[in-house]
């Protein structure tokens, strides 16, 4: 800071007085400059000056402590605390337990004094004495000793938020796990599920009684794409179902979902799954072109594959070695025990439609939305498979195809909206060796190794699941408990159920016996 000084013009004024004051003036400026200096050196050493220090934050928060009830910072302590101040409320007051101060019989502790009080809680007791009667006055507050008295008397006992919060735990725990709001059971025309379409029983005229709808589900987020393959049931009887970016494993024994895997993005959807066989690995496609790999025993991801720039709407395992199939018409094969798992790429012109290994695990068929069905042999590292062993044209998408589990060599294939032909082929020698038109269209195709028969299910107009003999291919009963077009059918790993998923949301597990 700078002091002008101006010469006083007062031509009385002496060269002594004009020179006194300069210097006086000069002294005041350095004195209040060195001052100023002073001030902002201290200051500027002072810790976090203008804020709130460490040390004071600590001493209002014990301050707070030691003038309030400790409340857990739990939501479900919290409201169990609520719940329990009512009670203990309406027991001081009430209750069979008689917390008195004393003669005055009539008196109640307020809210307001309870809300003083710690956690209470009531205690056994062997001893048959009862309490202590005192002939002092009641106090008009609750001071230490006189909530130490009261709770000797009422044999109530403190206990700590952290105790009591796992207590509760141990009581959650100990509680049975609710369902799933995406996967319900269905109670038939009691069902209280909004939209349920299964109120209004669907007329049955089939006389069979093999076949009968064991549970009935709503599974919400099914989507209706034909082009899909969005259920599998495992060697373990666990069933993985994709239900828009989640994928659910429901227990076929408990009847009852067990885990929910989720996608890293909502809006990625689940296109396919697929068990790996004698195992609990799921491999599940999503809508971005990626395949996972999850381990359900530890719930955890295992690895996730690139390689696709569509959706991977097929996959099929053959030991270690995962083939996925794309809607840009790309084949991989995977080895999913090694860092670089690439092994090898076939090629359709159109999407992949469907994957399936055969059971002697030499041959891998694969269908496309323009109708091409390949077979390719079993040899993922070489350029030879650039070139099917089979290649058979057919009208529609071949989309239901399944390999016959005792006939190594058979496949029967199901055509779309325009063919509704089952066709059963010799892939040795790519021959047609039978076939029958059903007239509507089948989304999936099964076979059935107790009875040595062929199941189908079908879109509209009958949204049906037929049963066919074979190999004469006679139908041998209809079941007509779906309203959309059931898309997808699995058979348990004991072979006595059928597992069938529809486009309306709905889903039904079949008991069949031969």
């Amino acid at each position: 800071m700078e002091w002008k000084l101006e010469r006083l013009s007062v031509p009385k004024v002496r060269r002594e007085e004009q020179v006194m004051w300069e210097s006086i003036m000069k002294s005041f400026g350095r004195d209040y400059r060195r001052s100023r200096k002073s001030d902002l050196q201290r200051i500027s050493k002072t810790p976090d000056f203008g804020k709130t220090s460490y040390s004071k934050f600590k001493r209002s928060i014990l301050r707070r402590r030691t003038c309030k009830v400790p409340v857990a910072s739990s939501p479900v302590t919290t409201r169990w605390h609520s719940h329990q101040t009512q009670n203990l409320d309406n027991t001081f007051c009430h209750g069979s337990t008689e917390l008195s101060f004393s003669s005055s019989e009539d008196h109640c502790v307020t809210p307001e004094q309870l809300a003083l009080l710690p956690y209470l809680t009531d205690v056994s007791s062997t001893s048959d004495s009862k309490p202590s009667t005192s002939d002092d006055a009641p106090p008009q507050s609750l001071t230490k000793k006189s909530i130490r008295k009261c709770l000797h008397q009422s044999k109530l006992t403190i206990v700590h938020p952290q105790a009591l919060l796992g207590s509760i735990e141990e009581h959650k725990r100990g509680l049975p796990k609710q369902q799933d709001p995406n996967i319900q059971i269905c109670d038939g025309h009691t069902c209280t599920i909004r939209g349920c379409q299964n109120k209004t029983k669907i007329c049955d005229h089939s006389s069979d009684t093999n076949i009968q709808p064991e549970i009935k589900l709503h599974v919400t987020g099914l989507r209706n794409d034909y082009y899909l393959n969005l259920l599998d049931w495992s060697s373990e009887n666990l069933v993985a179902i994709g239900l828009k970016s989640v994928t659910y494993i429901w227990n076929g024994e408990s009847n009852i979902v067990t885990q929910s895997l989720h996608l890293d993005s909502p809006s990625t959807y689940v296109s396919s799954v697929s068990w790996m066989s004698g195992g609990t690995c799921l491999a599940i496609g999503t809508s971005d072109g990626e395949v996972q790999l999850w381990d359900i025993e530890t719930q955890k991801r295992l690895r996730n594959m690139l390689g696709h720039m569509s959706v991977v709407g097929a996959l099929s395992w053959n030991q270690h070695i995962l083939s996925s199939g794309s809607r840009l018409g790309h084949i991989h094969h995977h080895d999913v025990r090694v860092a670089q798992h690439k092994m090898g790429t076939l090629r359709h012109q159109q999407g992949i439609c469907s994957l399936k290994w055969s059971p002697s695990e030499k041959y891998l068929a694969s269908g496309s939305s323009d109708g091409h069905l390949n077979i390719w042999p079993y040899d993922p590292g070489s350029i030879k498979l650039n070139t099917p062993l089979q290649n058979i044209l057919h009208p529609t998408a071949v989309k239901a195809m399944n390999w016959c589990p005792w006939l190594s060599d058979t496949l029967a294939v199901g055509g779309g909206m325009r063919d509704g032909q089952i066709r059963i082929w010799d892939t040795s020698s790519g021959k047609n060796t039978n076939s029958i038109n059903t007239t509507s269209q089948i989304c999936s195709i099964l076979w059935l190794p107790k009875t040595r028969e062929l199941a189908t299910s079908h879109g509209t107009p009958r949204n049906q699941v037929t049963v066919w003999k074979y190999p004469t291919l006679l139908k041998r009963t209809d079941k007509y408990d779906h309203k959309g077009r059931v898309l997808y059918l699995e058979l348990s790993p004991d072979q006595n159920r059928i597992f069938s998923a529809a486009a309306n949301e709905t889903a039904a597990i079949w008991k069949y016996q031969e």
